[in-house]
C-alpha cells in the first residue's frame, strides 16, 4: 500500500503527450492518469485506445486509465491491446454486469479498479471488492467530468470506510481543486508539513492514490508538489 502519486494527463498540453509525459515522470510521478470520457456518461469527450495506444510507444509507465463510459464492457479488449495498466470503470454504469467487467478486465491482463461518484454509497461497491477481483478504488471528491468544482469534505468518510474495511486496498482519490501555495511548498520542503488541504483530509482518511490535474502541471515547480502530496501519505501512513 505505497503512496503512488498520479498526474492527470487531461491538464498535460496534449500536443506534446509524450513529452508531458515523460516530465512527469521525471518529477517523480508513479503513475500516469488517464481520463477516458465518451461523452454520454459524462457530457465531455476526451481520449480513447488510440491516444493510450500512441503514448504507450513512448513509455513503460503504468498508465492509470479512468472510465468515464457508459458501456465499460465493450472498452476492455480495445484498451488491454492499447497498453492500459489500469482499467478503472464506475460501479454507477455496470451495476448489472460488473462481474464480468472485472473478470474480463483481470484476464485481459490490466489491474482493475472501481470509482464511485460523490453521491454513490460507498457500500454499493463493497461486493466488488469482496469477489477478489479488484484491486483499486477510486473515490470522486468531485462529479466527474466538469472541472472548477470545490472539494466535497464528506467524501472522505468512503474513504475511511474502505480503509477500515480493507487495510491493504490501492484507495485513490481524484478531484480537481488540489491546490499549494509557494509558502506551502516551502514549508513542506523545509520540515515536512503542509497544514490544512483536501490532499491531507484524503491521506489522513486512508488514501494512499492521489490523482491532480493543475494542480501538477500548472505549478512553478511539479517535482516540489509531487513530493509534497507524496510526504502527505506517507506521514499519514506512519501516524495510524
Amino acid at each position: 500500500m505505497s503512496a503512488k502519486i498520479a498526474p492527470s494527463m487531461l491538464s498535460s498540453d496534449f500536443a506534446n503527450l509524450a513529452a508531458e509525459a515523460q516530465r512527469m515522470l521525471d518529477c517523480g510521478a508513479d503513475w500516469l492518469h488517464m481520463d477516458i470520457m465518451d461523452g454520454h456518461f459524462v457530457p465531455n469527450l476526451t481520449i480513447g485506445a488510440p491516444v493510450i495506444q500512441s503514448l504507450r510507444k513512448h513509455t513503460s509507465a503504468y498508465l492509470d486509465c479512468h472510465l468515464m463510459v457508459t458501456n465499460p464492457l465493450d472498452y476492455v479488449e480495445p484498451l488491454a491491446k492499447a497498453g492500459a495498466s489500469g482499467f478503472t470503470f464506475h460501479i454507477e454504469a455496470s451495476r448489472d454486469n460488473w462481474d464480468r467487467v472485472s473478470k474480463k478486465v483481470k484476464e485481459s491482463g490490466m489491474r482493475v479498479g472501481v470509482c464511485l461518484k460523490p453521491g454513490t454509497p460507498v457500500e454499493e461497491v463493497f461486493p466488488l471488492v469482496d469477489s477478489g477481483d479488484v484491486d483499486l478504488v477510486l473515490i470522486m471528491t468531485v462529479e466527474p467530468g466538469f472541472g472548477g468544482q470545490k472539494f466535497m469534505p464528506e467524501t472522505m468518510s468512503k474513504v475511511k470506510a474502505l480503509r477500515s474495511r480493507y487495510p491493504s486496498l490501492d484507495i485513490e482519490v481524484q478531484e480537481t481543486s488540489f491546490s499549494f501555495s509557494l509558502l506551502e511548498i516551502f514549508r513542506a520542503q523545509v520540515d515536512g508539513g503542509l497544514g490544512p488541504s483536501t490532499i491531507q483530509q484524503a491521506a489522513d482518511a486512508g488514501a494512499n492514490c492521489i490523482v491532480a490535474g493543475s494542480s501538477v502541471f500548472g505549478a512553478p515547480d511539479p517535482a516540489a508538489v509531487i513530493s509534497l502530496m507524496r510526504n502527505s501519505v506517507q506521514t499519514a501512513q506512519a501516524a495510524h
